[in-house]
């Protein structure tokens, strides 16, 4: 399996954006948050892995999120399983070349990767949002206000 400081590496080379590598950083902490809560302990770096490169073709190649994703990981020596759930976080979407994608999220570590996702950009907005710039002053009550607003994070999935 690939290494972190691998994966790292390997999403610094396609991303450049300060805020496409927190993302990546935070949806990473979030995975092995949850590998560890629902009792997946001996695959905390395998589910950190995969948050990590989650969106390694989307700063590059937005039009083709989680298509060209393929060929880059596995031009860095990712292996298959972790390219399918890196893949999955994409299911039902249609990217701006008229492809949907159809890898499932099966395991449950895609379906954590598929929802943490729009909920870490959520999160990360609403911070953003307040004077501290920062989650750690933040009430749930006031994520929730803002997660009704349609206008808020406009970008981040809600279904």
């Amino acid at each position: 399996m690939i290494t972190r400081e691998e994966a790292f590496n390997l999403l610094k080379k396609y991303n450049k954006d300060p805020f496409h590598i927190q993302h990546s950083l935070t949806v990473e902490a979030v995975m092995k948050w949850y590998a560890k809560e629902l009792g997946y302990e001996d695959e905390e770096d395998r589910w950190g892995i995969v948050g990590l490169l989650h969106d390694i073709d989307f700063e590059l190649y937005p039009e083709e999120h989680c298509l060209k994703a393929v060929s880059l990981l596995r031009e860095g020596g990712v292996d298959e399983g972790i390219i399918h759930s890196v893949c999955s976080h994409g299911y039902g979407i249609t990217v701006s070349c008229g492809v949907t994608i159809d890898v499932e999220p099966i395991h449950e570590m895609e379906k954590v990767l598929f929802a943490a996702d729009e909920l870490t950009g959520l999160i990360w907005a609403a911070a953003l949002m307040r004077p501290s710039k920062s989650t750690k002053d933040m009430e749930l009550k006031s994520l929730k206000k803002k997660y009704k607003s349609k206008g808020f994070a406009a970008g981040c999935s809600r279904e």
